[in-house]
């Protein structure tokens, strides 16, 4: 009897502190979500824009990352779009006086960093100051920060000045020891997606267009920083190629930054640009709580708008999930804007390497019928590649950054016989029967036959013809010369400028300008709308309990095997026919 009271007790008590800590969690969400009211922007105040963080077409912000609450993480992923949209009113704002930039690692592409770059270099038409410190600068973050009036460095830190390169992992290896044979259908030497696979090693063709791709890139990259720090393009090629900025030391030596100091160094610099007292605070704002501030009302007619759809991450079959296209959710978005008589345009907005082929297709179809009754101008991000590539043709106009990564047409299968590796590694054996022939076609668990290959191969060969010809016609070339430019080839936004794959050099802002000019809309008689709309932080909270952070748990619990662990669970997932550019390429 005293064990079971004893047993009641504790049950009560755990009862008791459940609902006191409850109490407390809801008054934390209460209180994160009372911050959406408007917020006052002091006068004399400096946009603090921390961009080393993930950066997303559209961002979620995270309320509860203040709160210390148990489910809440500190992390929180930005939009491209929120951090164009604080630049621009920061620039018309007599609040605002400068901004301070933390750019050390940015996580983003480097078309946003383009975008990001442009908007900055607008803000200082207004003569307001940019500061910008790290304690240590990548090539990535670097690319923002060699715009700012003064770029301070700590004396002890990092400055990665040597170049751009990028790396592939291979798995061939690894393939062979554990008895697993990749079976790859391809079409076009360029089709490099598939040499993870199936080489130890990068194929000549694959070497000769990731150097040209690099080359192209970096020719940008070195252009707009020889322009803003006025130091010539050849002399920046030099310093890379002689490895002479290795500390703070030097990269104030070749005038790369400005000072080679500490935080409080910066601080005494921008109070004296404010006319600041030394004892007393910046007035510091940052991205989310200034875009919470009150602005000017958007001008323009709110029953003529264009519509920016954002399509961003790897293109799958059906609803899809978060960071990916799916392209049931695709079609129904599109057919919703193409049926809305107050939306008069469409921008679709694409970040994407890619994916399957059947869903590519499928979205390619829709933007076909959207454009028949509304202009839809393509604006591309960081990559808009293979299936990326698929979605853009079928727009009336093609807009791209210099450093887009773009093209990738071509189509590829993969199977794997895993016949021996269950045998001799695992001891498992299969035995069957069947009506027909090729009745367990195609197969996992046997060595298929050449006949049975050949099927495979000419799916592929149909699907390339089939990609090609619509490529074709919407470009308005003859088949054999988009043919030439394709093969699985992946391009920068400059050549394909050059080789007519794009029509525009620009960013989301010329792709809407187009637009509006497309649909006879006057500049400011129109508004703007993001679709699908941006996440509430109530529903980011849902997300993040239902497990919608998988990948970022997955990084903190794995940490340096989980991109291999995604690379498996990609295999897993790819069905069908794709259209994708290769797999893990990271420019740095």
């Amino acid at each position: 009897m005293l064990q079971f009271l004893k047993f009641v007790l504790a049950t009560l008590v755990g009862l008791f502190l459940f609902f006191i800590v409850s109490f407390f969690i809801l008054v934390g969400i209460g209180s994160a979500l009372s911050s959406e009211d408007e917020v006052v922007i002091k006068d004399n105040s400096v946009l603090k824009l921390d961009l080393d963080r993930p950066i997303k077409e559209v961002g979620v912000e995270n309320p509860f990352a203040e709160l210390s609450l148990p489910f809440a993480g500190n992390d929180e992923t930005i939009g491209l779009k929120d951090i164009r949209e604080a630049i621009t009113r920061a620039g018309k704002d007599d609040h605002i006086q400068g901004i301070y930039l933390k750019t050390q690692d940015p996580g983003a592409g480097w078309a946003s960093l383009e975008e990001i770059r442009n908007e900055l270099l607008e803000f200082k038409k207004s003569k307001k100051f940019i500061y910008t410190y790290g304690e240590y600068y990548s090539e990535k973050g670097y690319y923002l920060a060699s715009l700012a009036d003064k770029i301070y460095l700590n004396p002890a830190g990092l400055m990665e000045w040597n170049g751009l390169s990028a790396e592939y992992e291979f798995y061939k290896g690894t393939f062979d020891k554990l008895d697993i044979k990749p079976l790859i259908f391809r079409v076009g030497e360029f089709k490099s997606a598939v040499e993870s696979f199936s080489r130890k090693d990068m194929s000549e063709a694959s070497k000769q267009q990731s150097i040209e791709l690099l080359d192209a890139l970096y020719g940008n990259y070195i252009a707009n920083v020889s322009k803003s720090r006025n130091i010539p393009a050849s002399e920046l090629r030099g310093l890379a190629d002689s490895l002479a900025v290795t500390n703070p030391a030097s990269a104030e030596k070749y005038k790369l930054v400005t000072h080679a100091g500490y935080y409080d160094e910066l601080e005494t610099a921008m109070k004296k640009e404010l006319k600041v007292d030394t004892d007393e605070d910046i007035e510091f704002v940052g991205l989310s709580k200034y875009l919470k501030g009150k602005h000017p009302s958007e001008d323009g007619d709110f029953n003529k708008r264009v519509a920016v759809i954002v399509a961003e991450g790897e293109i799958v079959s059906g609803e899809g999930s978060d960071g990916t296209i799916g392209s049931d959710k695709f079609v129904k978005e599109l057919k919703k804007i193409r049926e809305n008589d107050k939306i008069k345009a469409v921008v679709l907005r694409i970040n994407s390497p890619g994916g399957s082929a059947l869903a590519s297709d499928v979205m390619w179809r829709e933007i076909q019928l959207t454009t028949k009754k509304k202009p839809v101008i393509a604006s591309m991000s960081d990559v808009a590649a293979s299936g990326g590539y698929y979605m853009a043709m079928g727009c009336d106009k093609i807009v791209a950054q210099p450093n887009t990564i773009t093209g990738s047409i071509g189509i590829f299968a993969m199977l794997f016989n895993l016949e021996n590796f269950l045998d001799n590694k695992l001891g498992i054996t299969f035995d069957g029967v069947k009506t027909n022939p090729h009745a367990d076609w195609p197969t996992l668990t046997r060595e298929m036959t050449d006949f049975e290959k050949d099927k495979i191969q000419k799916s592929v060969n149909e699907g390339y013809a089939n990609f090609t010809s619509k490529a074709a016609q919407g470009r308005k070339m003859s088949v054999e010369k988009l043919r030439s430019l394709a093969s699985g080839r992946v391009w920068s936004g400059v050549e394909a400028k050059s080789n007519g794959l794009v029509d525009v050099l620009g960013g989301l802002d010329e792709a809407i300008k187009l637009a509006a000019n497309a649909a006879k809309l006057k500049e400011g008689d129109y508004r703007v709308r993001f679709y699908p709309e941006k996440k509430n932080p109530l529903q980011e909270f849902v997300s993040k309990m239902a497990g919608n952070s998988e990948d970022q748990i997955m990084a903190r619990q794995l940490g340096e095997l989980a991109p291999h662990v995604k690379m498996y669970r990609k295999l897993l997932n790819m069905e069908g026919l794709q259209a994708r550019m290769p797999f893990g390429l990271d420019i740095r």
